[in-house]
C-alpha cells in the first residue's frame, strides 16, 4: 500500500512539474501551438532542425490572424506579440507594467551581469539609463571616431599587401574589428586581432560570447528551476571571464586617476557620468533610420550625478562587450554578403564613397560617414532582413489585460511575472509591410519611401524606453568598417560561398552554416579585369 501512495505522490509531483505548465494557455483561451515534452516550442531549434529564427518565422505564419499567440520556452510560458500597435502598447505605452527584460539568472550567481542595463531592474536602472544616456550621444561619438577609425584602418591596411582574391571567413575577422573597437573605445586597451591573432582580450571575448553546451544546460537549469540554479549559483558568465574583465576596468581607472589621464572613451564617459558631469548634448548629427530613439525626457534631463561603482562601470562595459563583439560582427558580415551578391549595389555604395572620399581629400571624416544616404539605406536594409537580434522581451511586474479587437478574441487578463516577446525576424519578413521580404531592397529606406513603413515593424535595436542603448555605436562602427575596405575593395563571392544563403542551424542568433565565406578583391584589379567578373 505504501508503494502504491509514494507511486501516486511521485506521478502527481511529475504531471504538475512537466505537464501541468504546458496547459498554460488552453486555460486561458490563447491560440498556442501545440508544445513538445519538456522542451516546449523549442524542439526544433534544440535539435538543431532550425534555427531560432526560422521556428519563430514559422510559428509566426501559422497564425495570421491573431494579433498574439502563446508558447512555451522550455517549462515557461511566452507571450508573442504579432501586432504593431499592441507592440507599441506594451512595449511603450504601458512601460511602468512591463519595465524589465526576462533574466536568466540572479545578482548572486551573475553579478557583473544582472548589474549590466540590461539584465538590471526597478529604480536603479532608471537613474543609470539616464546617468548614461548622454554617453552615446552623436557628439560623444564624433569624440570617439579617431579610436574607431583608427582600428578600421589597420583592418583594411592588413589585407593591402596581399595579392589576388583573399579569401576570408568573414565572422572571424569582422569580430576581430569589434574587439579592437570596443577594447579601445570601452576597455582603453589597444589590440590588433588580426595579427596578434592570440591576443588574451579577444580570446576572452570568444569564451564569453560562445554557446557551450555546458553554458546551455545552465540556462535550461535556470529557466526550469530559478530556485535550484540560485542554490548553486550556476552563473551564465565563467567566474574566470568576469573576473579578467572586472580586472581591467579597476586597473584602467586606478591609471587614469594616478596619472591624471583623459582618453575620449566609454570609461571616461562613465567616470563623468558618475561625477554628474554628463548631459545630453547632441549635436544634431544622427546615425541614421535605423537608430533607436531617445525618449524626449532624457533628452531634456540634466547631468545627472548616479551613484556609479567600479563594479557598475565594469558591469556597463562588460555588457557593451557581448552586445557588440557578436551582433555587430553579424550584421557586418550579413551585409558583406549582400554586397557580394547583389553587384549593382555594391558599386552604387562604392561610387558614393569615391564621391565622398574626393570631396574630403581622401579623408575618412565623422561628417563624411555620416552623410552617405546610399550607405544608411544599406545598413539599414541589412538591419531589416538580417537582424542579429532575432527577438526581444518585456516581463510585466503588475497583472494587465489585453482587451478584445477581433470578432474572435475575448478579452484577457494576465497576471504578474508574463514574458511578452516581440519576433523581429519574423516581422521584418511579414510580405503586409515589406513585399518580396526576401529581397535585398535598400530603396525601402530611401528617403522619399519611409512614410511606407509603419511604425512598430522596424525593430533592430527594440522599442520604447528599454531600446538599446548603443544603436548608434553599433551603426557607426558598422558604417565605418563598409566605408574603409569599399574604398580599396570590392567584396566578391569564392568557391566556399553558399548562394543562396544557407543560415546555421545551431544557435540562437542568426549565423550562416560553414560560416561567412566571402573574397577581397582589390579594386585596381577588378577595374582592370571588369569583362571577366560576374
Amino acid at each position: 500500500m505504501l508503494i502504491i501512495v509514494l507511486f501516486v505522490i511521485v506521478a502527481i509531483l511529475i504531471y504538475y512539474q512537466f505537464f501541468e505548465p504546458f496547459t498554460y494557455w488552453r486555460k486561458r483561451g490563447v491560440p498556442h501551438e501545440k508544445p513538445t515534452f519538456l522542451f516546449g516550442n523549442l524542439a526544433p531549434v534544440i535539435l538543431q532542425q532550425m534555427s531560432m529564427a526560422d521556428a519563430s518565422l514559422l510559428t509566426y505564419q501559422q497564425f495570421k490572424n491573431e494579433r498574439y499567440i502563446g508558447v512555451y520556452y522550455f517549462l515557461k510560458p511566452g507571450l508573442v506579440l504579432r501586432d504593431p500597435e499592441l507592440i507599441k502598447l506594451i512595449f511603450v505605452k504601458e512601460f511602468e507594467t512591463f519595465p524589465e527584460h526576462n533574466t536568466f539568472t540572479s545578482v548572486e550567481a551573475d553579478p557583473i551581469w544582472s548589474n549590466s542595463l540590461f539584465a538590471m531592474p526597478g529604480e536603479k536602472w532608471h537613474v543609470l539609463r539616464c546617468a548614461l544616456s548622454p554617453a552615446f550621444t552623436s557628439s560623444k561619438l564624433k569624440a570617439m571616431f579617431a579610436l574607431m577609425q583608427e582600428c578600421a584602418q589597420q583592418f583594411v591596411e592588413y589585407f593591402e599587401n596581399q595579392t589576388g582574391v583573399i579569401t576570408l571567413e568573414m565572422k572571424d575577422a569582422f569580430t576581430r574589428y569589434t574587439n579592437d573597437v570596443i577594447g579601445s573605445t570601452a576597455f582603453g586597451i589597444t589590440c590588433n586581432s588580426l595579427k596578434d591573432r592570440d591576443n588574451t582580450f579577444y580570446a576572452m571575448g570568444l569564451q564569453a560570447t560562445s554557446i557551450t553546451l555546458f553554458r546551455g544546460l545552465r540556462v535550461f537549469m535556470q529557466t526550469i528551476s530559478p530556485r535550484l540554479a540560485k542554490i548553486f549559483q550556476l552563473s551564465i558568465v565563467p567566474k574566470f571571464i568576469e573576473t579578467y574583465f572586472v580586472n581591467i576596468i579597476r586597473e584602467s581607472i586606478s591609471i587614469r586617476k594616478e596619472k591624471g589621464i583623459v582618453r575620449p572613451d566609454m570609461i571616461h564617459l562613465l567616470l563623468e557620468a558618475r561625477q554628474g558631469r554628463l548631459k545630453y548634448d547632441d549635436v544634431g548629427e544622427d546615425s541614421g533610420f535605423a537608430i533607436a530613439q531617445e525618449s524626449e525626457a532624457r533628452k531634456s534631463h540634466g547631468a545627472l550625478k548616479a551613484s556609479i561603482t567600479d563594479e557598475d562601470i565594469a558591469a556597463q562595459a562588460f555588457s557593451f562587450f557581448l552586445a557588440g563583439f557578436d551582433t555587430s560582427a553579424t550584421a557586418m558580415c550579413f551585409a558583406a554578403y549582400e554586397l557580394a551578391v547583389n553587384c549593382d549595389i555594391q558599386r552604387r555604395l562604392q561610387s558614393e564613397i569615391d564621391t565622398s572620399l574626393a570631396s574630403n581629400q581622401g579623408e575618412i571624416t565623422f561628417e563624411a560617414v555620416l552623410g552617405l544616404a546610399y550607405l544608411d539605406q544599406v545598413v539599414s536594409e541589412t538591419l531589416r532582413k538580417w537582424p542579429p537580434i532575432t527577438f526581444t522581451d518585456r516581463k510585466s511586474v503588475a497583472p494587465f489585460t489585453i482587451e478584445a479587437k477581433l470578432p474572435h478574441e475575448q478579452t484577457t487578463h494576465f497576471e504578474a511575472g508574463t514574458v511578452c516577446w516581440i519576433p523581429i525576424y519574423a516581422i521584418h519578413r511579414d510580405s503586409l509591410y515589406y513585399p518580396d521580404p526576401g529581397v535585398f531592397d535598400p530603396e525601402r529606406f530611401h528617403k522619399d519611401n519611409l512614410h511606407k513603413i509603419k511604425p512598430g515593424t522596424y525593430l533592430p535595436f527594440g522599442m520604447g524606453p528599454k531600446n538599446c542603448i548603443a544603436s548608434r555605436f553599433a551603426i557607426l562602427e558598422t558604417k565605418l568598417i563598409l566605408f574603409n575596405i569599399l574604398s580599396k575593395f570590392n567584396i566578391v563571392p569564392v568557391k566556399e560561398t553558399k548562394i543562396p544563403f544557407v543560415q546555421g542551424r545551431n544557435g540562437l542568433f542568426l549565423s550562416a552554416e560553414g560560416g561567412f565565406w566571402l573574397g577581397l578583391q582589390h579594386r585596381e584589379r577588378y577595374i582592370n579585369n571588369i569583362g571577366n567578373y560576374k
